[in-house]
């Protein structure tokens, strides 16, 4: 094993690296602080130095005893946890000398790899968006409810943000902007009942704050499902005490979650104080650019409580859901029986829990949460139901729970990623965040889908978008059930989708852009610049290929689930309440014998209309019109599949006539495109006529220009009017079907392109591009990962995958994370990269492994049946649970079941 051996000093780092173990012979480096720089910069020179020498672990010399943390050091009169930053930077585990006395080098690098790869841990305390970052990404949940990272002992301020969501509750709010009545829809922030925190001998309560907090460690434990902080503390009257709280969301009974909050005094014995609360005076405040709205979303109704039970209950303003949210709490272990004192007001309850302690034995509280609405849960009393639960809610419970839960979970849909720690974390990351979003759907009883932010945060107000595209497949492909359940929110809005085309005088289902409760437009006609703090127009409802994003998870959900049930019932009806729309917006030109598309937008949102055009919308957008003549293709294939009977009852729901089917293989044949002679798809019919834009000397004067919209528009300019994307738009079909779908597309439509018109279409279009969406990364790795530029696709790909980590963006993570794209990272890792596709009538596997990975190990369900794939550097290792046939490097390979099938390549 190669290792560095790092001793910490107070103004130097001295590292030796040897290739043999730890053993002789040493090669010595020493790295002096510039105290100019910060530490982070200090500490990048570690890599600049040890640049070239592989290395498997790193030892730490000289650390400081923390039972938090081994690799805690003491730098610059400030602590670090070394062990965190070199881990991701060098993606080697760290491990201190005194674990590697005790259990051998490799038991300790074993076991400390073991733990990074499924723990996402910070130290320290941070500010504003950094740490509102971090709330989002410890954010716990089941896909009910969604309980923000924050600490316990905090309410919302510049620094932190208790959030607590519970799917589908919007409301509406309309604030006076200007002259004009402004109405939003939001997720609402429901009253925080996390809140707890300690006094010492009848003292004020503690608030989390620099002055008194010497150490704080939080870690999320992904294989559990629960989020654990630690706080060292020293009040100003010299009170020590160290603080643990553990928090679990329930993820089989998802109306509860519980905390244990465990107060040890360090160097005082006297009386300790709880303070419990539900404070129902919250308001939607996660989002800087939504503060000139009203937020006020909640009427407190009712609050009631006794020495271990609150309850209070509400409705939302205008949407009228009722909730009702209830907590307990206990001492785990009593020796002397605590006084309790209960206080109401201001729309909030508190229960103050006081009890003796003596110096170093700790105390432990349990508090348990339940949270109802009559969304689900209509025909009940809330406060019984949450009565009822509480009275036998415990801590222990909750934790056996969701750790079962979390058991079977990971044995269904983990990906295992040799020699990576990173990659293995943040996918891991990826993979408990797609849970937290959506687990409890797939149970039938609530009529929600997933947001792009989750539920961890207030962005894009909770909305639903087309974003469901990046994160139905991964679900399909491991709990059919949750995306059978997502997509029948889209069916229980499809009259709202009709009553949509219809006020814009079209036919058929127009889904909105945005979409909320009960499925109208969501989508402002204004959006806020930051950079001028002016409103500038907002068309981005024009964005009708949500849609079509619609229409493709159907088809990919029936077929890779078989429910051919589903299609007759309700998938159909869709997608034909959908190609009726999309025949409606068609017009045909008899000179051209074309038919256009007008008045749309693509993905790419930084382009809404012509310059200078009197209407908004752009013609012809060709990913739209490749889509649209796909969903038609695959309804002529349906039409010749299902039963006469199956079609013509769907038809008849969604008034589509005979007229129909023959209009659709007629567009599909017809829809106009914009092509150069050098084979260039345009993004739309005129994009070659607009000028390009000096990128490099953009970044010069900018930096980062990822939202080249806004700064054009504050140099009084318009990104209508340049070849510049805020993401992947003409090329999205090569993402969501086949390069040989795609070609079948263009040939149908009449156009012959050049050879290699693909690699010259993505460099093309990633010179324009400026990455102002996470999701663009995703598509463009997956673009040139079919192009077999590896190296390009792997430097997409892994940005997008720390895109939430790092917050890539500059602090947009504090407003929830990016759900489409820690989703997609995992069909890239596996579709791509292992190269199995499920597509096709036959399963496909095309193996293009990332260097770095040694390995990829996953399961998926496929057709009603669990498949199990390994993928290495020359082999592929595939073990089904039934006689199947799968295609390997387009060879046909015959699996028996249950027997392991083992093909080099």
């Amino acid at each position: 094993m190669k290792t560095i051996a790092l001793r910490v000093m107070q103004d130097s780092i001295e590292i030796a690296y040897s290739a043999n173990d730890n053993q002789a012979p040493y090669r010595q480096f020493v790295i002096t602080y510039n105290p100019d720089q910060t530490i982070g910069d200090n500490l990048e020179k570690i890599k600049v130095v040890l640049a070239g020498l592989p290395i498997d672990a790193a030892i730490l010399l000289n650390a400081l005893e923390y039972e938090f943390s081994d690799t805690i050091i003491g730098i610059n009169h400030r602590r670090i946890d070394i062990g965190l930053a070199i881990t991701n930077m060098l993606n080697i585990p760290v491990v201190c000398q005194r674990d590697v006395d005790e259990h051998g080098l490799a038991q300790a690098v074993k076991r400390k790899q073991h733990y990074n790869e499924w723990h996402l841990d910070y130290y320290g305390q941070y500010d504003s968006k950094r740490n509102y970052g971090q709330e989002a990404m410890l954010t716990i949940g089941n896909g009910y409810l969604g309980l923000r990272g924050a600490y316990v002992e905090s309410k919302a301020d510049a620094d932190n943000y208790p959030g607590t969501y519970v799917a589908g509750v919007y409301n509406q709010l309309t604030t006076k902007i200007g002259d004009r009545d402004v109405t939003n829809e939001d997720l609402v922030n429901l009253p925080n009942a996390q809140y707890l925190t300690f006094g010492v001998d009848e003292q004020p309560p503690f608030k989390i704050n620099h002055q008194d907090i010497q150490d704080v460690y939080r870690s999320l434990d992904l294989k559990h499902g629960t989020l654990t902080t630690i706080m060292h503390i020293q009040l100003s009257t010299g009170h020590t005490l160290a603080i643990t709280t553990t928090k679990v969301a329930n993820m089989v009974d998802w109306h509860q979650y519980a905390i244990r909050y465990t107060v040890t005094p360090l160097n005082f014995s006297g009386s300790v104080q709880i303070y419990s609360e539900i404070d129902g005076s919250v308001i939607n405040g996660n989002v800087d650019r939504y503060q000139d709205f009203d937020q006020h979303h909640l009427h407190i109704t009712g609050m009631n409580a006794n020495d271990h039970q609150m309850v209070m209950t509400g409705e939302t303003q205008t949407s009228h859901i009722n909730f009702a949210v209830g907590s307990t709490l206990h001492m785990a272990k009593v020796k002397t029986e605590p006084t309790v004192t209960v206080a109401m007001g201001d729309n909030k309850i508190r229960q103050v829990m006081s009890t003796e302690v003596t110096a170093g034995e700790p105390v432990i509280f349990d508090k348990n949460v339940a949270i109802y609405t009559d969304l689900e849960t209509p025909d009940q009393p809330l406060t019984q139901v949450v009565d009822d639960v509480l009275d036998s809610a415990t801590y222990k419970q909750t934790m056996q729970q969701s750790t079962g839960y979390w058991k079977q979970g990971w044995q269904n849909f983990d990906i295992q990623i040799s020699t990576d720690i990173t990659s293995q974390k943040l996918t891991r990351v990826n993979l408990f965040h797609g849970m937290v979003s959506a687990a409890a759907i797939a149970s039938g009883q609530l009529d929600a889908s997933v947001g792009a932010r989750g539920l961890h945060g207030e962005a894009y107000r909770g909305h639903v978008f087309w974003d469901e595209m990046f994160v139905l497949p991964f679900y399909t492909l491991h709990f059919p059930q949750l995306t059978k359940q997502l997509l029948m929110y889209r069916y229980r809005r499809l009259d709202a989708a009709r009553a949509y085309a219809a006020s814009a005088d079209y036919q058929g289902a127009m889904y909105p852009w945005q979409s909320g409760m009960t499925g109208d437009e969501q989508s402002q006609f204004t959006h806020l610049n930051p950079m001028t703090h002016t409103w500038d127009p907002d068309n981005s409802r024009l964005q009708r290929h949500v849609s079509l994003a619609i229409a493709y998870n159907v088809v990919n959900y029936v077929h890779v689930s078989d429910d051919q049930t589903f299609m007759a019932d309700y998938g159909l009806e869709m997608l034909l309440s959908i190609a009726k729309f999309w025949i409606s917006t068609t017009s045909y030109d008899a000179k051209t014998k074309r038919y256009s598309i007008s008045h749309v937008m693509g993905p790419d949102e930084f382009h809404e209309n012509y310059p200078n055009a009197d209407e908004p919308g752009l013609t012809n957008n060709t990913y739209t019109n490749l889509m649209v003549a796909w969903l038609f293709n695959t309804l002529l294939d349906l039409q010749a599949q299902l039963k006469p009977a199956t079609i013509k009852a769907a038809a008849k729901k969604s008034g589509f006539t005979t007229t129909n089917f023959d209009q659709l293989k007629d567009i599909a044949h017809k829809l106009k495109l914009d092509i150069n002679k050098n084979g260039i798809l345009a993004q739309f019919e005129g994009y070659f006529k607009l000028p390009s834009l000096n990128f490099e000397a953009y970044h010069r004067k900018y930096g980062d220009i990822a939202r080249m919209d806004r700064i054009l528009k504050a140099e009084g300019k318009t990104p209508d009017a340049y070849q510049v994307a805020k993401q992947a738009d003409t090329l999205m079909p090569f993402y969501v079907l086949s390069i040989d779908e795609v070609d079948h597309l263009l040939g149908q439509l009449g156009y012959q392109l050049p050879k290699e018109y693909l690699t010259k279409n993505i460099q093309y279009y990633l010179n324009r591009t400026t990455h102002g969406s996470t999701l663009s990364r995703i598509v463009y790795a997956v673009l040139t990962e079919m192009d077999d530029n590896l190296d390009q696709s792997w430097s997409l790909f892994s940005t997008a995958l720390f895109s939430d980590y790092y917050d890539i963006q500059g602090g947009t993570t504090a407003e929830g994370i990016h759900l489409g794209v820690m989703t997609a990272t995992l069909m890239i890792e596996t579709r791509n990269y292992a190269g199995v596709d499920s597509s096709g009538k036959v399963i496909s596997i095309h193996p293009h492994l990332p260097a770095k990975w040694q390995s990829l190990h996953f399961r998926q369900l496929i057709r009603g049946h669990w498949y199990d794939f390994t993928v290495t550097q020359k082999q592929v290792r595939v073990t089904a649970d039934t006689d199947a046939t799968v295609a390997i490097l387009g060879q046909p390979v015959a699996l028996t079941a249950n027997q392991t099938k083992t093909v080099d390549y």
